[in-house]
Order: C-alpha cells, then sequence, then structure tokens
C-alpha cells in the first residue's frame, strides 16, 4: 500500500512538473544589484514564422528590494533591422510591503506579462534587451543601482489551448 502511494506521488509530480507550453526560458544573474546602463540580453531563434507566442520577462528579486513596482525598458530588434521598444511598469509589492512572487524563502519570482499572440514573421534571429529604468520620486536622473534583483530572465511559451 505504501509503495502504491509513493508511486502515485511521483507521477503526480511528474505530471505537474512538466512545461508543455515552454519554447524558451532563460535567466541571467546580477550581482545582487542592477546598474542603470547594464542591459540583460537574450538571443533568440524563433522555432516558426506562423503561430502566435507569449512573451514574458521573468525576475527573481529578494528582500533587498524596496521598491512597490518596477520600471523597464524592454528592446526587441528583428532580424531585418526594425525595432521596438517599451517602458513597462510591473507592481512588485503589497501596499504593506510583502513582495509578490512565488517561492518560499526571501527570493521571489516573478513572471512578468511583457506581449501577448507576438508571430515571429521575420525568420533569423530576433535579440531582447532589458534595463531597468528606476528612479527615486522627486529626481529626475535614474537611479545608479538597483539592490534586490538577482536574475532577469525572458520566456517565450504557446499560448494555452
Amino acid at each position: 500500500m505504501r509503495n502504491n502511494i509513493i508511486f502515485v506521488v511521483l507521477c503526480l509530480l511528474v505530471v505537474f512538473s512538466c512545461d508543455s507550453n515552454r519554447v524558451y526560458d532563460v535567466y541571467k544573474s546580477l550581482p545582487n544589484e542592477w546598474h542603470k546602463d547594464s542591459v540583460v540580453s537574450f538571443k533568440i531563434n524563433p522555432p516558426d514564422t506562423i503561430n502566435p507566442y507569449n512573451l514574458f520577462v521573468n525576475l527573481r528579486n529578494n528582500n533587498d528590494y524596496q521598491f512597490s513596482n518596477l520600471y523597464l525598458i524592454v528592446e526587441m530588434n528583428f532580424p531585418h533591422g526594425r525595432t521596438i521598444k517599451d517602458t513597462l511598469q510591473y507592481k512588485m509589492a503589497e501596499p504593506n510591503g510583502e513582495l509578490l512572487g512565488t517561492g518560499f524563502t526571501d527570493v521571489k519570482e516573478n513572471k512578468l506579462w511583457y506581449k501577448e499572440g507576438v508571430v515571429f514573421n521575420e525568420a533569423g534571429q530576433y535579440t531582447i534587451k532589458i534595463q531597468q529604468a528606476m528612479r527615486e520620486n522627486g529626481k529626475v536622473d535614474g537611479m545608479d543601482n538597483l539592490q534586490g534583483i538577482t536574475d532577469v530572465g525572458f520566456r517565450i511559451e504557446k499560448p494555452l489551448e
């Protein structure tokens, strides 16, 4: 009986740990701070030029992150020279200061929407560039170093069916 329970639990873990929608999922580590001029880049060769995909910026942050939101500049460079640049804002903490994201330790993982239903209609390599764009209230210049961001990632998923 006990062996049957262990077998069922292991089977459930295998089934639920599979991530069949993932097409691309890469992280790059930071030294617990992110300089305003530091650009994190990802070179991507999409699987096709026909199907739509959902794009995400993934972040890991720890308790050193002191803000309730996050501003990012995300740039997508197409194979034939076209560029799309977006300034994005994400909520990172509750009003009481509790960090959002998943994780049982002081490191939280955040899966942040970037674009939905993107068709990579140009064959070739795309480059995604991500840069922090935080500044303190009342100041014009950006923060030199943003504390608490430990990893920056980029993810491409097939849309849910």
